[in-house]
């Protein structure tokens, strides 16, 4: 008997799962069909998402700029901003940026270690709930005496 009800409990179990797995497409579900997209929302516009050093001389920062324009109608606000390391700093305004506005969200890399880098910088924004991954790269010389 206790053989005969474990089965039962592992088959409905087991059910459960299979149907907890089942996709739910618009068409089965008419309410995620018709989420409603915010025509005013922020619109975050990057220059670039890259900048490329070069070559630049040990133990001498480098600085680059990436400028952040809000094309949509409603402010736009930069939730987090972080450097993949510590060798990485950022400077970025809290305020909201306005329509047709932008900031400017700057690192600094200092340069100690000799060879090639690239450093990432990740930016969440109230534009989009994926944030934006922002690069560094170059390669840092031995300035010769």
């Amino acid at each position: 008997m206790k053989n005969v009800l474990f089965i039962a409990l592992l088959f409905v179990f087991g059910l459960s799962q299979a149907i907890a797995q089942t996709a739910t497409t618009p068409a089965a579900n008419p309410a995620a069909a018709t989420a409603v997209v915010n025509p005013n929302a922020p619109v975050a516009k990057w220059d670039r998402t890259t900048a490329d050093f070069g070559e630049i001389e040990q133990n001498i920062p480098k600085e680059a700029e990436f400028k952040l324009t809000n094309t949509g109608k409603e402010p736009l606000l930069i939730q987090t901003a972080r450097a993949g390391c510590g060798c990485t700093n950022l400077k970025y305004s809290q305020e909201p940026v306005l329509p047709g506005k932008f900031t400017i969200i700057s690192a600094t890399y200092n340069a100690a270690a000799a060879g090639a880098f690239m450093k990432n910088i990740t930016v969440t924004t109230n534009a989009d709930p994926n944030p934006v991954v922002l690069y560094i790269k170059g390669t840092v010389i031995v300035k010769q005496p």
